[in-house]
């Protein structure tokens, strides 16, 4: 009897190994700190096709779980992947003042109308010209992107003029858009996303700058009465996807490359298609709340213009400092978004 338990368990532990060899080792599963609640679009619409593809690439070896409460506070989250608390992140580079530059070129206004062209070009062109500048040193990023056009939002007056802005006191979210706001004679309040309803509701903001979606997603379309659309954006922001570096060394070079598969241009792609059909949604969500919409007259753009080029000129001339053709790196850019929208 000992002898027939011993052959059944030596069967068994060899059907175990050959499970194991056939899908190259053991399925690893990756913790992702999560900040937004999972009905948001970032969540629904993007990480979680995200981690689908990750699971599809890698045949299931690399699986990751959203972790049901956040390790820590939105601005926190790129050094919860560095220091290991977390395995993989998301977040803003704005939300940390002084600390990204470079990634400042697609926060700029007037660089497009869709959230998939600006993001596969913004991927592009970190992969061919920011990312040996290292400024995500300790993390292994695996992707960039961006909302859609940001525009203006507020609860006391239309805004057909940057004159209607004086005075007003408007949430943020950090990087170029802050800059942009106190250029025009606006407060700005730089807090995260989630703070904009408690803002709104107890008036310590007027309004938000925000991409359209964000208004259903965060529930504003009772507490704004105004909003502003910009033709190729009053401004971007910046998002990060990364990975804790041990992590990801730890993974077979095969699952190691499923996961990038899975990121970069792909993951622009999946992070902008959410976006824009999330801004979609949000334009629904604020006409049936009868939300005042205004398209920019020629006027107000000549205007946004006006304030924003000698911030995008102060941001050439810090970035020529770190040895980057900045200038040239934004025509390109903007060149670059034009290819993605066209098909390229």
């Amino acid at each position: 009897m000992r002898t027939l338990f011993k052959s059944v368990a030596a069967g068994a532990i060899a059907v175990s190994a050959l499970a194991v060899t056939s899908t190259g080792q053991a399925a690893t599963t990756l913790t992702l700190s999560s900040w937004l609640p999972p009905t948001h679009p970032i969540v629904a619409n993007m990480i979680k096709p995200w981690i689908a593809a990750v699971e599809k690439e890698s045949k299931g070896n690399v699986k990751i779980k959203i972790l049901p409460k956040a390790l820590g506070k939105p601005p926190a989250h790129f050094d919860l992947a560095k220091d290991g608390i977390a395995d993989v992140t998301y977040g803003v580079h704005g939300y940390q003042p002084g600390r990204f530059l470079l990634t400042k070129a697609v926060e700029l206004p007037f660089l497009g109308d869709s959230a998939v062209a600006t993001s596969v070009a913004y991927w592009r062109m970190y992969k061919k010209h920011l990312e040996k500048y290292n400024e995500h040193k300790g993390v292994q990023v695996l992707g960039v992107f961006t909302h859609g056009p940001g525009a203006m939002y507020n609860r006391k007056i239309a805004i057909t003029t940057l004159d209607n802005l004086k005075g007003l006191k408007i949430r943020v979210g950090g990087g170029v858009i802050n800059d942009i706001t106190k250029a025009i004679g606006a407060t700005a309040l730089l807090k995260p996303a989630p703070k904009s309803h408690e803002l709104l509701a107890n008036g310590v903001a007027d309004g938000v700058f925000f991409p359209k979606e964000s208004i259903k997603s965060f529930k504003l379309t009772k507490l704004v009465k105004y909003a502003t659309f910009i033709p190729g954006g009053l401004y971007n922001t910046s998002f990060f996807l990364v990975m804790n570096p041990k992590k990801f060394a730890g993974l077979s070079p095969e699952d190691q490359d499923a996961v990038m598969r899975a990121s970069g241009e792909n993951f622009s792609r999946i992070a902008g298609k959410g976006w824009d059909d999330a801004d979609a949604a949000g334009v629904a969500a604020m006409k049936a709340d009868g939300i005042e919409i205004i398209n920019a007259s020629k006027t107000l753009l000549r205007e946004v213009k006006e304030v924003t080029d000698p911030i995008e000129a102060k941001w050439v001339a810090a970035a020529s400092k770190k040895g980057l053709d900045a200038a040239g790196l934004l025509t390109e850019l903007r060149a670059e978004v034009k290819k993605v929208e066209s098909g390229q």
